[in-house]
């Protein structure tokens, strides 16, 4: 049947194969059903590819074009062969998300065309071999790699455009029918949850309860002496991402995590700025997170320029909804403003108005700019960016609403400070992504996170035990902490943990001399969170109770590292805070003088002589701002952003993208999760579909490459 196929498709003018796929079970009259289905002409328009409902019809309305079934995954649709790593053929991903043999795409390049085979989608970059070329103007390499790599390099010629992006006409995704209340949200999979979960035992079995852990500053104080802002450390550890065995039929065992569910809204920038390559690798990173999605996960996509529109509605991630998420995404086109304000009231409305929700819900928002509508200049420190945040999203507004908004500043021309502002507001974190080359890598990070939450709503409660003693203070970054009107009493609220995610929390107290016993009890720490499977409140089993020993006598007490190791981290955050404030005052020497006193300081604590890994980190993070702290352009450039997007970071301890902190090499990688390390990995190594044994290693990023120019000038 494969030669009269490829015979036909010579006859009706196609230069590229239709793969008709087949079931392990299918019989030959279900595969010539579908052969007749596959060659009846119906029109598929990749220019109003925006959603695409299940009742859209199908009725032939052209006979110049066949309906193209999308191809089994690792199959190339042009020479219908597997596309597996190891065969020795390079594997080119294009910005609509197929995939194709690197030597059949450029073959199919070369003769003329610059459109997708699979989805017909005009493409703005096209691929060609190229092995020895080493222009760099005209042409851009979509994927860093290194002579580790496969011979054939993916290499990509823009395809002039007509008109610039900023004068081209509004496209067809703003033409998507909207409704006017955002209530068409798909029905979550109840079944597959309940047969997912069923057995309560075994989650409870694999389900470990959260670590905590404490820590006195010293284990022992004189009976006679007192001890002023006496530091205890709290430590908290979320459990392991959960995993269970399933049989997938005649495929063989395979491992698939039991998790929690995550409806996912992103809101993208399509201003005229992102036109080019950066809307390109915006797909690119887009279809890495469709793909990434499993089929009880939903999403909805607003894209936002001038105005904002949602282009694709809250639906479950199953085959068929990932097929029309690409779509969707395929169809973004650059043009217009910035009005982020609009693109983040259409997220909420999403999740203020859909009928059900998922255990998880979080909003992504990407953009290259500034606001333009809401926003008129770039306020002072401490400025307030209220109205760019919905109030049904605010973290703190008390409707219940937890959707936090995990931002993305894109380049060197986005708004930093309203990036990390709406992140702040909202309880989510601020990236900067740098290099356009690693937006994939930086969503990648997020979503690793997002799909492994095993702890909800969590609440920590410190309580004095001993009589004379009150909190002094609780330094908890940006988490909400209460005090009781007597201080001996607080709460922590932290919210959601990703697996293996940890938190540390300093608690100082004053303690008194005692002559009364050898022992004495100084704090009880409980907690209480939501199992996000089961939705139950689970209270921690063991509470943790703090002791210390009262000597006769004094000695040489050794201070506990793991308390140093934190007093450092604080340090560090508060050092890079002032310096801020010194930075955005025009005192750039004031700023670079604050934090080469903390780097000082910092190399004489105990931990740091111990050779404590974070310790390093924020050692490598110092010298770094300090180096983007050198001019006001540079610091204009790419030092505010990346300052704000280390607060970020430390204030919620979780980690973000700045740099090169997805890279495997560098130092700056506080707060990494392994399941957030494992995504990125598999953004880094699914481009190019080396084998395993040639697959690239991360080259040494340069974490700030204009700079040594900059100081030219």
């Amino acid at each position: 049947m494969g030669s009269k196929w490829r015979k036909m498709k010579l006859a009706l003018g196609f230069n590229t194969c239709v793969h008709i796929p087949r079931d392990l079970d299918d019989s030959p009259s279900a595969a010539a059903a579908r052969f007749s289905d596959v060659t009846s002409p119906s029109v598929v328009s990749p220019a109003s590819a925006g959603y695409y409902s299940s009742s859209t019809p199908t009725t032939p309305s052209s006979s110049s074009a066949l309906r193209l079934p999308k191809s089994p995954k690792g199959t190339c649709a042009i020479c219908l062969n597997t596309m597996k790593p190891g065969q020795g053929h390079a594997i080119f991903t294009a910005e609509c998300s197929h995939s194709f043999h690197f030597h059949c795409i450029t073959s199919n390049v070369k003769h003329g065309n610059q459109i997708c085979p699979v989805c017909r989608a005009k493409w703005k970059e096209i691929p060609f071999h190229s092995p020895a070329f080493n222009g760099y103007h005209d042409m851009v390499r979509i994927n860093p790699v290194t002579a580790r790599d496969d011979a054939w390099t993916t290499v990509m010629r823009r395809i002039p455009s007509p008109q610039g992006d900023s004068v081209r006409p509004i496209p067809s995704l703003y033409h998507v029918p909207e409704p006017a209340i955002f209530d068409d949200d798909e029905a979550l999979d109840q079944q597959n949850s309940v047969t997912c979960h069923k057995n309560e035992a075994d989650h409870d079995e694999i389900m470990n309860r959260i670590e905590i852990k404490t820590y006195p500053e010293v284990s022992s104080v004189p009976m006679s002496s007192s001890h002023d802002n006496f530091a205890i450390l709290i430590h908290l550890k979320a459990p392991q991402a959960a995993t269970k065995q399933s049989n997938v039929g005649n495929n063989g065992e395979t491992t698939t995590n039991s998790r929690a569910s995550v409806d996912l809204v992103t809101v993208l920038d399509v201003s005229g700025s992102m036109g080019g390559t950066k809307i390109a690798l915006l797909k690119r990173a887009m279809g890495f997170v469709i793909q990434n999605l499993g089929p009880s996960d939903r999403l909805s996509v607003i894209a936002f320029s001038s105005t904002a529109r949602r282009i694709f509605p809250l639906r479950l991630m199953t085959d068929t909804g990932r097929q029309q998420a690409l779509q969707a995404v395929n169809s973004l086109a650059a043009n217009g403003g910035t009005n982020i304000a609009e693109g983040l009231r259409k997220g909420a409305k999403v999740f203020t108005e859909c009928r059900s929700k998922n255990p998880v819900c979080s909003i992504i928002l990407l953009s290259d700019g500034q606001d333009t509508y809401t926003v008129n200049s770039r306020p002072s420190v401490g400025a307030d960016y209220q109205s760019l945040v919905p109030n049904s999203i605010h973290r703190n507004n008390g409707a219940g609403l937890q959707i936090p908004v995990h931002a993305f500043g894109f380049g060197s021309d986005h708004d930093s400070t309203s990036m990390h502002s709406i992140s702040e507001i909202s309880g989510g974190t601020f990236s900067f992504i740098e290099a356009e080359d690693v937006i994939q890598d930086a969503f990648a990070q997020c979503i690793g996170g997002l799909l492994s939450v095993v702890v909800q709503e969590l609440q920590v409660e410190v309580a004095c035990i001993h009589p004379s003693l009150q909190l002094n203070s609780v330094k908890a970054g940006s988490y909400q902490t209460t005090l009781s009107g007597n201080a001996r009493m607080a709460s922590i609220s932290v919210g959601d943990l990703y697996a293996d995610e940890e938190r540390d929390f300093l608690v100082t107290v004053n303690v008194p001399a005692d002559m009364s016993s050898h022992e004495m009890s100084l704090l009880l720490v409980k907690g209480l969170y939501r199992d996000p499977i089961t939705k139950e409140m689970v209270f921690l089993e063991e509470n943790s109770e703090v002791k210390i020993q009262r000597a006769d006598s004094g000695g040489v007490q050794e201070v506990s590292i793991q308390v140093d190791r934190q007093r450092n981290r604080l340090r560090v955050a508060e050092a890079i805070a002032e310096a801020r404030i010194a930075a955005e005052r025009g005192n750039l020497s004031t700023a670079v003088s604050v934090l080469d006193s903390c780097h000082k300081a910092l190399s004489e604590t105990v931990s740091a002589k111990a050779g404590d890994r974070l310790c390093a980190a924020l050692s490598a993070e110092l010298k770094e701002m300090q180096e983007r702290m050198s001019t006001q352009r540079v610091y204009e450039q790419s030092g505010r952003a990346y300052v704000l997007s280390g607060l970020s970071s430390h204030s919620w301890q979780r980690a973000t993208a700045r740099g090169d902190s997805t890279d495997s090499t560098s130092l700056v990688q506080a707060y990494q999760t392994p399941s957030m390390v494992d995504m990125v990995t598999r953004s880094q190594t699914m481009i190019l579909g080396a084998p395993t044994q040639h697959r690239r290693v991360l080259r040494p990023a340069k974490s700030f490459p204009e700079r040594q120019s900059q100081r030219g000038h």
